[in-house]
């Protein structure tokens, strides 16, 4: 599985989720502030309002939501101005870096993943994360189908490992072929069946 590049943290970001932009896009108010650097996600909401009214925390706030890999530093002098009590240290770091604060990586890509119902007939291209498991994708899957996970997932007649990634069973990502080539990038998406197993999965 890919691995994001960030600091070195307490917390095997391996073990962490992955998130898509628009999942970080979310969180964008002072009362839920997420933001991603450098590969990581953080929530920063706890230190938006232990800082409240503090110098800084408005800039802060301000990308909340949003990506601020750009607000880089080097021997942990900060190239954004930040007040003191926000350019504090931990680690060598940035107190906003504390690895308390992260809650795991954002994606390199974004993927769309096509899934088919072969039991009813219907279908829903959903965004997934290029590093989601098969397993993390029938959790984001349950939106559209509270049953998912009693289905067996199949590509080209054969199962698929729930413990990998796509593009780990074969199932590759193929859009910049496409484009490449002058096609759409959605030109073809490739399309996992969903066989119902029947086990009387509780809602």
């Amino acid at each position: 599985m890919a691995m994001t590049e960030n600091f070195k943290c307490n917390k095997c970001t391996c073990q962490l989720p992955y998130f898509l932009p628009c999942e970080v896009s979310l969180h964008n108010t002072t009362k839920d502030c997420w933001v991603s650097y450098r590969g990581s996600v953080y929530d920063l909401t706890e230190l938006c309002n232990l800082r409240k009214g503090h110098q800084g925390i408005e800039l802060i706030i301000a990308y909340a939501g949003k990506d601020i890999s750009h607000w880089s530093y080097d021997n942990a002098k900060e190239h954004v101005a930040f007040g003191e009590s926000i350019n504090s240290t931990v680690n060598n770091r940035p107190s906003w870096l504390d690895d308390k604060y992260m809650r795991g990586n954002l994606t390199k890509n974004a993927r769309p993943c096509r899934i088919i119902n072969v039991l009813t007939g219907t279908e829903a291209v959903i965004l997934i994360c290029e590093e989601d498991t098969v397993a993390r994708i029938q959790e984001r899957f349950l939106g559209f189908n509270a049953h998912g996970t009693s289905y067996t997932w199949k590509f080209e007649g054969l199962p698929i490992d729930t413990n990998c990634t796509l593009t780990e069973n074969g199932i590759v990502d193929e859009r910049e072929r496409f484009l490449e080539a002058g096609l759409p990038d959605d030109t073809y998406i490739p399309a996992i069946l969903c066989y119902y197993n029947d086990d009387l999965t509780e809602q």
